[in-house]
């Protein structure tokens, strides 16, 4: 197809002459045939930011298998264990090191000589120009020196080991280990995938933010508990109130207090005068072993404070939106307030807790004057702080519902099906929408939510519809019939709070329902694959990640302890390379410090998914794609020069 000249003569700008327009042709034709590059898919961290660190550190076990192909039976399980922990904590061991070796300068020669041996292999898949780029500047002279092939020198060996001896020499082999491990850490995986849910439940998901913002090269879907944090950030009072209870419930409140600055006090001093004589026991708090029990009293308060708030919140939401057609989770206005009951379904369920000093039976959604004070201010605090704030604008930049790369479709929960297959529709403010149109629908929603003016009625319609993708019905990062909040702490029976999963959990299996998801959303070509979390693998119970022979992997990364018990392992991530597929699952996680003292390692099980008939390379990849568009664009620039229609610039 021939190229519109004005779009050429843009294109001359950058390459102005016939030589640099060869010459680029020729190395984006070269890049073409290079391995494709490793990719790395986790899912639900669930603010778990030491065992996430840890696998970002081994790219779930990649430096492993570097270690494995480089030197093969010519080190012990211990050097190589050895090896790889100071690879993934390169500063730590050193530090111990320093102060047990006898002899340092013999043992900074051999980790040097295996280090940079294990990087040739990390850097063998890439172009010397992205390595170029990649390499830490303070040494990247040395590094490429020690790394690049030089056919031209005789020995070889001689020339390397005088580089090492005088980075020894002159005092610089720590500095240079911590640069050469950080490096091994960034090529061998090239691009990181984040399935969904950073936020709640474990204690650091502001340190998996300014992780994720300074990794090199990521995407990430968004999860039910990440868009509820969007909506919080937005000003959505639900949200806020849905964040800080979730908070509360794990003992996590400090992670607003100290991580993002959000001034709670407004809230515990409303909590203590209205439930200072209540032992708010139905409100316990899943704590972890580095919880203040101190606190839990106040907490407790907090906890119910919160939740009571919650549920007013939601209840005019729901109200205010009647296409959301969730009439049905409007609960407070069933309770008999005198008796102690509530009426769900048709059946009449005692009460675990009825103190309710702020609910009017008359209005039983409309907040009290203390509780109108306090979400104000708690909604200041979430629009000020800055650093939520950062973090959200980063998930909203480079995140979203849904991605199709690389011949793969990312989502965080399901695509919501009806019973026979079908997609179903959900009604947003007079419009249908289903599939991938309802994916699109809800995404924008969202960004409206965030970015809308102030003033505007589209701000708030799209902050309700995160509160919407949070836990309505047919969510697609849901995937339940309703979000049991006030059954799992008012009521006994547990029958009250189960949570019906939507079809797709029962249909994934069916291969013509993926086909469909799959051509619903551009993907019809062999091999194809749907990756997505949400749900952890009960591998106790005989569930497993591969459903549909391979075509739908579940990838949930098992990060949360809240889920251990139940799964019994710590979940799968998914490693993708030239030579195809593999799941990793993970034994459990002991600690950073254990990993850094003993060398130890997450113990993970590789599980193939699909090993390519021929290995993969860039050319088959979505890069690939953009560089054929590229060098046709270059060509036909290089038609043009030549056939006199441009005139070359010159040097």
């Amino acid at each position: 197809m021939k190229k519109d000249i004005s779009y050429l003569k843009l294109l001359s700008r950058q390459y102005p002459t016939i030589a640099s327009a060869s010459t680029e042709i020729v190395n984006l034709q070269s890049i073409l045939n290079l391995p494709a590059a490793t990719e790395h898919f986790i899912s639900d961290v669930h603010g778990e930011y030491e065992q996430f660190n840890h696998v970002l550190r081994n790219g779930s076990g990649a430096i492993r298998r570097k270690i494995d192909e480089g030197f093969g039976n010519t080190l012990t399980r211990k050097d190589k264990r050895e090896l790889a922990s100071l690879i993934y904590y390169p500063e730590e061991r050193l530090s111990l090191v320093i102060e047990e070796e006898e002899n340092l300068d013999d043992w900074y020669r051999i980790m040097l000589h295996r280090l940079v041996q294990v990087t040739r292999r990390a850097a063998s898949k890439y172009t010397r120009s992205k390595v170029r780029k990649a390499l830490p500047k303070d040494f990247a002279y040395v590094i490429e020196e020690l790394i690049t092939e030089k056919e031209e020198i005789e020995d070889k060996e001689r020339y390397y080991n005088e580089i090492i001896h005088t980075i020894i020499r002159i005092g610089r082999a720590r500095e240079f280990i911590i640069a050469l491990a950080g490096l091994i850490q960034r090529l061998v995986v090239d691009h990181l995938h984040i399935v969904g849910d950073i936020f709640d439940r474990g204690p650091g998901p502001h340190i998996i933010m300014d992780t994720l913002m300074n990794y090199h090269s990521v995407d990430i879907q968004w999860g039910n508990h990440d868009i509820s944090w969007i909506g919080a950030a937005a000003g959505s009072a639900a949200c806020i109130a849905t964040v800080i209870r979730i908070s509360a419930r794990y003992g996590n409140l400090d992670i607003l207090e100290e991580g993002y600055g959000i001034n709670l006090i407004p809230l515990a001093k409303f909590a203590m005068e209205t439930y200072g004589d209540d032992p708010c026991e139905a409100f316990s708090i899943r704590c972890g072993r580095d919880y203040d029990t101190r606190d839990m009293a106040l907490d407790m308060k907090m906890h119910k404070a919160i939740t009571i708030l919650q549920l007013k919140l939601e209840g005019q939401l729901i109200r205010r939106c009647p296409c959301f057609g969730m009439e049905n989770r409007l609960l407070l206005q069933n309770i008999d307030m005198k008796k102690g009951v509530i009426r769900l379904d048709g059946k009449t369920y005692p009460l675990k807790d009825t103190n309710f000093p702020t609910i009017d039976p008359a209005d039983p959604y409309e907040l009290s004057e203390a509780e109108y004070i306090v979400i104000g201010k708690l909604k200041q605090a979430f629009l000020h702080s800055e650093k939520l704030q950062k973090h959200v604008r980063f998930l909203l930049s480079i995140g979203g519902l849904y991605k199709v790369h690389n011949g793969n479709l990312l989502y965080h929960g399901c695509v919501p099906l009806n019973p026979d297959g079908s997609f179903k529709s959900v009604n947003l403010f007079g419009k249908e929408y289903a599939g991938r149109a309802l994916y699109d629908a809800l995404e924008s929603y969202v960004r409206k939510g965030y970015y809308a003016n102030e003033k505007r009625a589209e701000r708030r319609r799209g902050q309700d519809v995160i509160w919407y993708i949070w836990a309505g019905p047919s969510s697609p990062v849901f995937g339940k019939d309703k979000m049991a909040t006030f059954e799992s702490y008012f009521i006994e029976d547990k029958k009250a709070s189960k949570e019906e999963k939507n079809c797709y959990y029962s249909l994934y299996e069916r291969e013509e329902v993926l086909d469909s998801i799959l051509k619903e959303f551009g993907l019809t070509e062999p091999g194809a694959h749907i990756i997505n979390g949400h749900v952890p693998v009960q591998v106790k119970k005989g569930d497993t990640p591969l459903k549909c022979g391979g075509k739908l992997l579940v990838i949930d990364g098992g990060f949360s302890k809240a889920y251990h018990e139940k799964t019994g392992i710590s979940g799968y991530t998914l490693i993708v390379n030239s030579h195809g597929m593999n799941l990793m699952a993970h034994e459990l996680f002991e600690s950073r410090e254990d990993s850094i003292l003993n060398g130890s390692d997450i113990i993970s099980d590789s599980i193939p998914v699909e090993q390519y008939a021929r290995r993969h390379f860039v050319a088959d990849t979505d890069i690939g794609a953009e560089l054929r568009s590229s060098i046709s664009d270059l060509e036909a620039l290089l038609a043009a020069y030549c056939d006199g229609r441009l005139k070359e610039k010159g040097e």
